[in-house]
């Protein structure tokens, strides 16, 4: 079985999340998709919205899915890394392949992550393209890696989860929430 694990704040999650999922298991990329939120520990994220309300959210996406779960391994009182969060799938789901799905951002300083090296070496990388970026310098950068790089030939919509944040009461938050993401939002008193 081929499983990627899909880490970020989520918040909120989005059409776009939920479009690289299907994406990848609609064409066979992945049998499955783990979405795992960052815990609110995590230095580098600010205005997080609380754990829970950002499971739940994220939940009410994968519930929709066979293919998709939503896992709350790194919402704990202390910062979790993402080779912790890898190494404990490798270890739960002995025998499958395990993914890490990365925006090509993310990819870029991925040399920089706690113990990245063994993230590079022991899991295969999906990497999204994002708009901003050279793809080409990153993946010239991480060469020795190339074998376990796999670029994702889908197109990124440029919605991001902070621009949703300034905007969660217009019209356009509709274009790009689940219909029940934005009902929770509303029904919480979320992102004011």
């Amino acid at each position: 079985m081929k499983i990627g694990i899909f880490g970020g704040s989520f918040n909120p999650p989005h059409k776009m999340h939920e479009s690289i999922a299907t994406y990848l298991t609609d064409n066979n990329i992945l049998d499955k998709v783990i979405f795992v939120p960052t815990g609110s520990k995590y230095k580098y994220k600010n205005n997080l919205e609380s754990d829970k309300n950002r499971y739940n959210m994220l939940k009410l996406i994968t519930d929709k899915y066979e293919a998709f779960e939503t896992s709350d391994f790194e919402l704990k009182s202390e910062v979790v890394y993402t080779y912790e969060t890898l190494k404990h799938f490798k270890e739960e789901y002995m025998g499958s392949e395990i993914y890490f799905i990365c925006g090509l951002d993310n990819l870029s300083y991925i040399d920089s992550w706690k113990n990245a090296e063994y993230i590079l070496d022991n899991f295969k990388i999906l990497v999204i393209r994002r708009n901003t970026d050279d793809l080409e310098e990153v993946l010239n950068r991480l060469d020795k890696y190339k074998n376990n790089i796999i670029v994702v030939d889908m197109e990124e919509n440029a919605v991001s989860s902070t621009m949703l944040r300034s905007d969660i009461l217009s019209d356009n938050a509709s274009v790009y929430l689940d219909k029940d993401v934005l009902q929770y939002i509303k029904d919480n008193n979320l992102y004011r």
